[in-house]
């Protein structure tokens, strides 16, 4: 026999972005409870709107299920002492499993009599315990800030004002914080009413009467729906950014869709600058034409239903009105302000107490910058344009409009140095250098941004490192692991020749100079190369199996283009089964013997058979072009060359002694598996490849 569950928490509104954190953690709670206390349930459904989180659990059993299970315990040697008497292990035993010593019983395993105590429990009715399970549960949540109310002890993410719990048509009896459970909900705070749930699978519908949308999934469609159709109905493009989508979706009950304007003369000032006022302090979501034209309209999502929308559209607009006068006068004001003037204000803004100021930061930005150009030998033009940008790509953090939207850093920077005449490749370069800001965004797209974005990342990334603030566990408040990613990405995507110990190297020597490091280099340098590392082993995982993962990162990662490029090559071989085990298997045979070597220089004088000279001249018939292959990035052909000499290592194994009893012969066999393994090692250790 079973009933379904349904368990309502009412609440005053509650922050949009606490929501899907909140409701998951209410149905992994449920789930692990039920399932801890030995309930049985078919499905579990998680409803959330602004003032409620709910659950609803299908066919929960009555009773718990019985138990009767078996527990090994000591052995009889150690459970019974000289006398026969149960010892103390055997008695500590019987305590943690809460039988009395007379019940255990004697079986062997494995040629040892143990000690078994057999536990036996019988379940008791469902509702018996579903007050004090609830109440662990609403104890048990945790939220990113909590609020009191009135004189009581408990915490909450916003203090409750119902509570609605039911098994089946019965009520489920619990009360916290002075709210007694019960089967009222309450709907739309203007548009609906309290009413009675008389059963959980009414729940969602009992809602739908009093204007709430609870299921969210629902919600979120009508939502898409009615903005799809404005679109067809206007031939307007909705700019629908998830993150804004799903902070709407926890801001109403009821989601009407509506749209209003504003004067097109705003549309002098930035696209980017608009679009953020608009879906940051209003909620909006812009509009575009079919070319991506910003319109002059914008489109809400009222928490109610399809009445007065021309007056709730008006209201709209005059507070959007004023939000887009405010940044029309920070973007008017900022243009007053000169690059140098701003520059000078950076020097009284600290970056870091240990390690200066922005105008700091800003100096080390551009010497690293340099240095990198320098080491990539790009054009005289691209050199000037990397220590121009470098030395104003942090110029906008003193403007207001970035002070308004810190998200618009780099974007006013770009604007503020094209209108203030800086070339075009440098104004770009200011706005490239935070790219890429988080994962799967695009990287600079200039020579210039590309570097001036690694300069900086990797500026903090080792102060941070030189001052002892290294990323532990889930803090890392300066997003370092986020900025050495960005790195990594840089490197690859740009094709850029300059290997993470050059960049290492140069930050190193840049900070040295600033005398702020307060840990050895080579020290820095250890923790940054295994700090990338792991940057570089969870690109390579997002494509690649973990054996070849590990295979390749041990041949080395300090060139990230030629690690991508080996895992690739070897992910593909490995691929192809059998046809590439034999090669693995003989490239394992080689790197197990080559540990015995005393030295790797081969005396071909000293070979004695015909197997040693073949497997001698194939490895060094294809030595050249492996090499040149390597060098080149081409992967496949490197591992192709390597693997063609397979043959004549399996004839080698075959044909001859390697462990030859004349010292000269064997030392000779040893250098030339040593040599080769050496040479293989530059690729991958095979050894790690499960095949």
């Amino acid at each position: 026999m079973s009933k379904d569950l349904l368990f309502e928490i009412g609440l005053e509104e509650v922050p949009a972005r606490f929501i899907p954190n909140a409701i998951q953690q209410l149905k992994e709670r449920m789930t692990a409870w039920l399932d801890s206390s030995r309930i049985a349930y078919s499905a579990v459904e998680a409803y959330a709107t602004p003032r409620r989180l709910a659950i609803l659990v299908k066919e929960v059993a009555e009773k718990q299920e019985d138990i009767n299970e078996e527990v090994k315990g000591p052995s009889r040697k150690i459970a019974l002492d000289e006398a026969g008497n149960w010892s103390k292990a055997a008695l500590g035993f019987a305590r943690s499993q809460g039988v009395d010593p007379e019940q255990f019983t004697f079986k062997e395993l494995g040629g040892v009599e143990y000690i078994y105590a057999t536990k036996s429990s019988i379940g008791v009715p469902t509702a018996d315990v579903l007050s004090e399970g609830l109440l662990h549960i609403l104890h048990a949540m945790t939220f990113p800030k909590f609020m009191r109310w009135a004189s009581y002890d408990f915490k909450f993410v916003r203090p409750i004002r119902w509570l609605v719990a039911l098994f089946g048509n019965d009520i489920v009896n619990l009360e916290i914080a002075g709210v007694q459970s019960g089967n009222v909900t309450r709907g739309h705070r203007f548009l609906g009413q309290e009413a009675v749930v008389e059963s959980p699978a009414d729940y969602v519908e009992v809602l739908r009467k009093q204007h709430v949308i609870v299921d969210i999934e629902e919600r979120q469609s009508l939502i898409l729906k009615q903005i799809e159709a404005l679109a067809t109905e206007k031939d307007w493009t909705i700019a629908v950014k998830d993150d804004l989508l799903e902070e709407v979706l926890y801001l109403v009950e009821t989601p009407t869709v509506l749209f209003g304007g504003f004067d097109p003369a705003f549309l002098n000032i930035p696209k980017d600058v608009l679009i953020t006022s608009m879906r940051e302090h209003q909620r909006y979501f812009p509009v575009l034409d079919r070319t991506g034209k910003l319109l002059p309209y914008f489109v809400t999502v009222r928490n109610g239903g399809s009445q007065s929308l021309e007056v709730i559209a008006k209201g709209n607009e005059k507070v959007l009105r004023a939000r887009l006068s405010d940044a029309k006068f920070f973007y008017e004001e900022d243009q007053k302000l000169e690059i140098k003037d701003a520059l000078s204000k950076l020097e009284s803004i600290v970056f870091h107490e240990e390690l200066g100021t922005v105008g700091d930061k800003v100096r080390r930005i551009r010497r690293i910058a340099d240095a990198l150009a320098e080491k990539l030998r790009v054009s005289p033009d691209t050199q000037e344009s990397v220590s121009r940008a470098a030395d104003i790509c942090k110029f906008d953090l003193v403007t207001q409009m970035v002070y308004e939207f810190p998200e618009l850093q780099g974007v006013m920077g770009e604007d503020y140095a094209r209108k203030a005449g800086e070339k075009e490749e440098v104004a770009r370069a200011v706005f490239e250098h935070y790219q890429p800001r988080f994962a799967g965004e695009t990287v600079p797209s200039t020579n210039a941004g590309a570097i001036v974005s690694i300069a900086d990342k990797i500026d903090t990334i080792t102060g941070c490192f030189s001052i002892g603030i290294i990323p532990t566990g889930s803090q890392d408040p300066y997003a370092l692991r986020r900025q050495a990613a960005g790195i990594v990405q840089i490197l690859l995507d740009r094709k850029l020749s300059a290997t993470l110990s050059d960049v290492f190297n140069i930050a190193l020597d840049v900070h040295s100079n600033f005398g702020n490091m307060k840990r050895s280099a080579d020290e820095i340098r250890k923790e940054l190369h295994e700090f990338f590392g792991l940057r570089v082993k969870k690109l390579l995982s997002e494509t690649l199996r973990y054996d070849v993962v590990d295979a390749v990162l041990s041949a080395g990662y300090d060139d990230v283009a030629s690690v991508v490029n080996r895992g690739a090559a070897l992910m593909a071989a490995v691929q192809t089964g059998d046809v590439f085990k034999a090669t693995v298997e003989s490239f394992n045979r080689v790197g197990n013997l080559a540990a015995k070597a005393v030295h790797k220089s081969v005396n071909t004088g000293e070979f004695t058979e015909q197997g040693e000279k073949n497997l001698y001249e194939a490895w060094y018939g294809a030595y050249e072009s492996y090499c040149t292959a390597l060098q080149e990035g081409d992967a496949t052909q490197a591992l192709a060359l390597a693997s063609s000499i397979t043959p004549a290592v399996t004839a080698f194994f075959d044909s001859v002694m390697v462990m030859a009893e004349d010292d000269a012969v064997r030392n000779n066999r040893l250098a030339l598996l040593a040599a080769i393994d050496s040479e293989l090692k530059r690729f991958a250790d095979f050894s790690k490849l499960v095949v």
